[in-house]
């Protein structure tokens, strides 16, 4: 497949990169886990099947093989030869059709894959893109016009789709839920309630590095910490008081204290978010947050599919 034009920022991604942290590389991965293995299940694929990762929308491509695609994620306006078509469902293509994908009606990221995956060689076990490291995609670099994609052709596939009602949504605006850190008691009584109190809302600074957001000041008794590991979902409080939530393409280790993380369910929700939305914390426990992540992954794996008439 060509890119005729890659839209604002459009990368590939594959479930991510793992085990790599001792050379201070990243996971890179999709920042919104469900949409991407959703994409590959309705398509069929291996789970870490690379798919595009379009930041709000505006991705065209031209097909160069009869294959099968799909959109999930975001909800942006997707159209093959300019007929409207629908998302989270599986799709047929020929060669020479135009693939474009619209601007995000709400929400921020949308993930197209095609069957059996785009062909991307893998870079430390994986194809993920990290652009400040260099590494996956083509070239480690952000998709561009004239970029080829490689796929096969695939002539069968079956036609599912999510039975329609039961597509993710995508609302503006996100609670976070926030197991507390070890470092949590270099924030005094007074900030930490501030910080579970009151509304924040997302920067500009937003990437996928990590959401910088804009509220109250949180103030610590510490301005920093030796240099440490650091997990996804990892809420960093600079010296300007303002939290920083780092993502996939966080750095591997950090000296500002934290005062927590957020749930990683929840970190998706905040990646589908755009400049201005409100962001909320509250406080879960460590069994209440594995408890989470269980019943998603129950709910996810027994996700009903279903076939529909071409």
């Amino acid at each position: 497949m060509e890119i005729l034009s890659p839209g604002i920022l459009s990368l590939i991604q594959d479930s991510g990169r793992r085990g790599y942290y001792r050379l201070g590389l990243t996971d890179g991965g999709p920042v919104d886990p469900q949409a991407h293995a959703l994409c590959n299940r309705l398509l069929q694929n291996n789970a870490h099947a690379a798919t595009v990762e379009v930041t709000l929308g505006g991705l065209e491509i031209a097909a160069g093989v009869g294959t099968w695609i799909c959109v999930t994620g975001a909800p942006v306006p997707l159209t093959i030869n300019g007929n409207e078509r629908p998302r989270w469902q599986v799709l047929r293509v020929a060669a020479g059709d135009r693939i474009a994908l619209g601007h995000a009606e709400s929400g921020c990221r949308a993930y197209l894959g095609v069957a059996d995956g785009f062909r991307i060689a893998p870079v430390f076990g994986s194809c993920a893109t990290v652009v400040r490291e260099g590494l996956g995609g083509l070239d480690g670099n952000r998709l561009k016009a004239g970029d080829l994609l490689p796929c096969t052709a695939v002539a069968e596939r079956a036609p599912l789709r999510l039975p329609p009602g039961q597509e993710p949504r995508y609302p503006r605006g996100v609670t976070l839920r926030v197991i507390p850190g070890y470092q949590e008691a270099h924030f005094p009584r007074l900030q930490q309630r501030r910080f579970f109190a009151c509304p924040f809302s997302v920067s500009q600074r937003a990437d996928r590095m990590g959401y910088r957001l804009e509220g109250p000041t949180i103030g610590c008794d510490i301005e920093g910490i030796l240099s440490e590991g650091i997990c996804q979902g990892a809420i960093q409080v600079p010296a300007d008081g303002q939290p920083i939530v780092l993502l996939n393409d966080r750095q591997t280790i950090g000296g500002y204290p934290k005062i927590g993380s957020a749930l990683s369910l929840d970190c998706a929700q905040l990646a589908q978010q755009t400049p201005g939305a409100p962001v909320y914390f509250t406080p879960i426990s460590q069994h209440d947050a594995h408890n989470a992540l269980h019943l998603a992954q129950v709910f996810d794996a027994n996700r009903r599919l279903e076939e529909y008439r071409l």
